[in-house]
């Protein structure tokens, strides 16, 4: 069974993390900039485990399931805020925080 090349994976998974990272910059809804956060930790994830792989050891694996739990918690936070947000501003636009006091 052939292999792919370790530098093969960490360029897609570079070019997921830049892609997550254009989504945080550029999208102004809440709901696509949650998404996009979320691309970026599945690519730093997916390198992690294409690292752990070319170097024959389990710690990328055991680092993904950390990023895993990380991912599950600040999504769980992210969308109770974004449902507040919505509930009191009426709109995921990103420019209405704007209007917030603390």
């Amino acid at each position: 069974m052939a292999q792919v090349p370790m530098e093969h994976g960490l360029y897609v998974a570079g070019l997921l993390f830049c892609l997550g990272l254009v989504g945080v910059l550029v999208r102004r809804d809440l709901l696509f900039v949650l998404m996009s956060i979320e691309i970026m930790l599945n690519a730093a994830g997916m390198a992690f485990v294409v690292a752990g792989a070319g170097w024959q050891q389990p710690d990328g694996q055991i680092m993904f399931i950390f990023i895993l739990t990380m991912a599950a918690a600040e999504v769980a936070v992210g969308l109770a805020l974004i449902v507040q947000f919505h509930h009191h501003f009426k709109t995921l636009d990103a420019d209405a925080a704007r209007r917030m006091r603390g």
